[in-house]
């Protein structure tokens, strides 16, 4: 399989559009427009029946007491685990491409309940729950997409996969409310092939992207 995208490309950073934070020299980082990126996927081997997409970021620190504190740092080799800005399943063979803005445009406080994509498909909920289940202005359940907003005090440059799953399921036996990492154990045994992009993104301005 091959993916291509118009606005994540390899190894390059990812334009602050699709992020779900941007940059701010006052209060470290300001809340961005939050674009789901355009993909455009091909050469899906016989026998598919859905495909599935999920971004991993699998630089985040594993301990949250130092995130985006004043005067501390995240060291670089600190343990690190995937946190999952998206995972749609049972998106139809004949769906192929999602323009740019098709499944996200800007940050929903409090999560989207229904985010938009291609009919048919299901989306589950991306880490910002747990993360911001403290947080009484923003805790919620945050369905679909929510780009990247690593925090502005690590010193590690983050990446965030795209990839795209072609799958021997039409459906895949998942709840309405389930999570990235579910997508991922459900998924083996099913995949016929896949195919990834990796950008990368900090607002850490100390660290080069």
């Amino acid at each position: 399989m091959q993916l291509q995208s118009r606005d994540i490309s390899e190894g390059a950073s990812i334009d602050p559009r699709f992020a779900f934070a941007r940059p701010d020299p006052e209060s470290h980082m300001a809340l961005s427009d939050n674009l789901s990126p355009h993909l455009a996927w091909s050469g899906a081997p016989e026998g598919t029946r859905s495909f599935a997409i999920v971004c991993m970021d699998p630089d985040v620190p594993s301990e949250a007491d130092d995130v985006n504190q004043e005067g501390k740092t995240l060291p670089a080799d600190m343990p690190r685990v995937d946190f999952c800005h998206w995972a749609m399943i049972d998106i139809p063979t004949d769906v192929t491409e999602l323009a740019t803005g098709e499944c996200c445009e800007g940050v929903t406080p409090k999560g989207k309940q229904s985010p938009p994509g291609p009919a048919g498909a299901r989306q589950g909920l991306n880490d910002y729950t747990n993360f911001l289940a403290g947080d009484p202005d923003m805790a919620g359940h945050y369905f679909g997409y929510d780009g990247p907003c690593p925090p502005w005090n690590d010193e590690r440059l983050h990446h965030y996969a795209f990839t795209v799953y072609a799958l021997n399921t039409e459906r895949l036996d998942l709840p309405e409310s389930f999570t990235g990492h579910d997508v991922v154990e459900a998924i083996e045994g099913h995949v016929l092939d896949q195919a990834s992009i990796t950008g990368s993104y900090t607002l850490n301005p100390a660290v080069s992207g």
